[in-house]
C-alpha cells in the first residue's frame, strides 16, 4: 500500500487535486511545495499536509511523486534540477506529471528518470479545467508503462472520473492535443453562433436548451454560452494557457506533417485576444472578436 507521497505545485489546478489526494486517502502522508511559499501554507494550513521548500525534500523518502507546473521548461527544472525531484526520490519510484507539456520532454525525462534510479515518469495530462480540479471530475490521458500506471491509478481516482491509460511514455501529452485541437474548433463555432444568434434577435438560453440535447452539444456549450452571452470572461481557462497548449499542438503537428490549417487560425485569433488585455479571459471571450 501507498503510503508517502508528494505534490508539487498548488496552483488553480494544483491546490484543489492535492486537496482531494489527501482528503480521500486517509492513510496517506502527503508532503506539498510550490514556488510561492504563501500557496504552500494556505494548503496546508486548510488540508493538515507537510510543508516542504524544495521539490528535493518533498520528493524524500516519496513512493509517488505527483506534479502540475506551468511549462516544459519548469518540469524539466523541478525534476532534474539542483534541488529537483530525482536529486532525492528512492529507486524504483513513480512521478506522475500532470502539466500540459510536449511529448518530447516526457520522452526525455522518462529516459532520464529510467537510467537514473529506475523511476516511472508517467505523463498525465489533465482536462476538466479549475472547475473539474475542484469537483474532482477531472479526465486525465496517461502515457508510460502499464504497471506503473496500474499503481497509481486509484490515487488518480482521487480527483478524476476518468483515467485511461492511451499508450507509451508520450501518449498522454499527444492525447492532451487533440482535447486542445477539439475545445479550440468547438470554441469558434459556438462563439460565431452565438454572435449570429444575437444578431437575429433570438432567445439565446431558449435556442441552447434545445440544441444543447441534440448532435450540436458540447462541454463549451453547456458550461459556458450564458458567459459568453454576457459578455463575461474574467474566470476559467486563461487565453494565454491556452496559446502556449496550442503553440505545442502545431509544433508537433509540423514535426509530423499533420495539417492543422484551423487551429492556427484559431490560434491567431487567441494572439487578437492577448493584444487587446485579454491573457487572463476564459478561452471562451473568441466571441469578443465578433462584436
Amino acid at each position: 500500500m501507498i503510503k508517502n507521497v508528494a505534490f508539487i505545485g498548488l496552483g488553480v489546478m494544483g491546490f484543489p487535486m492535492a486537496g482531494h489526494l489527501i482528503s480521500k486517502n486517509n492513510n496517506l502522508k502527503i508532503k506539498v511545495y510550490n514556488r510561492s511559499i504563501e500557496k504552500t501554507e494556505k494548503w496546508v494550513a486548510k488540508f493538515n499536509g507537510i510543508l516542504t521548500k524544495t521539490p528535493a525534500e518533498a520528493a524524500e523518502n516519496s513512493e509517488i511523486v505527483f506534479m502540475c507546473v506551468g511549462n516544459d521548461k519548469d518540469v524539466d527544472q523541478v525534476v532534474r534540477g539542483e534541488v529537483g525531484i530525482m536529486s532525492t526520490i528512492p529507486e524504483n519510484s513513480i512521478i506522475v506529471d500532470h502539466t500540459t507539456a510536449s511529448a518530447k520532454i516526457a520522452l526525455d525525462l522518462n529516459d532520464f528518470c529510467k537510467s537514473s534510479k529506475n523511476v516511472s515518469f508517467i505523463d498525465a495530462p489533465v482536462s476538466g479545467g479549475q472547475a473539474g480540479a475542484e469537483n474532482g471530475q477531472l479526465t486525465i490521458m496517461v502515457g508510460g508503462d502499464k504497471s506503473s500506471y496500474l499503481k497509481v491509478e486509484a490515487l488518480l481516482k482521487s480527483y478524476a472520473k476518468n483515467s485511461t491509460l492511451i499508450g507509451n511514455s508520450g501518449s498522454g501529452q499527444l492525447a492532451k492535443m487533440v482535447n486542445q485541437i477539439c475545445i479550440a474548433g468547438l470554441l469558434q463555432g459556438l462563439s460565431e453562433a452565438i454572435n449570429f444568434g444575437q444578431k437575429v434577435n433570438l432567445d439565446m438560453d431558449k435556442v441552447i436548451g434545445v440544441i444543447k440535447d441534440g448532435a450540436a452539444s458540447s462541454w463549451q456549450m453547456q458550461n459556458r454560452h450564458q458567459t459568453m452571452a454576457k459578455n463575461e470572461f474574467d474566470f476559467g481557462f486563461a487565453v494565454e494557457w491556452m496559446r502556449k497548449d496550442l503553440k505545442i499542438c502545431l509544433e508537433q503537428a509540423d514535426e509530423v506533417g499533420a495539417r492543422l490549417p484551423i487551429t492556427a487560425i484559431i490560434d491567431q485569433f487567441y494572439s487578437n485576444i492577448l493584444d487587446i488585455g485579454g491573457k487572463r479571459w476564459d478561452t471562451s471571450s473568441l466571441i469578443k472578436l465578433l462584436r
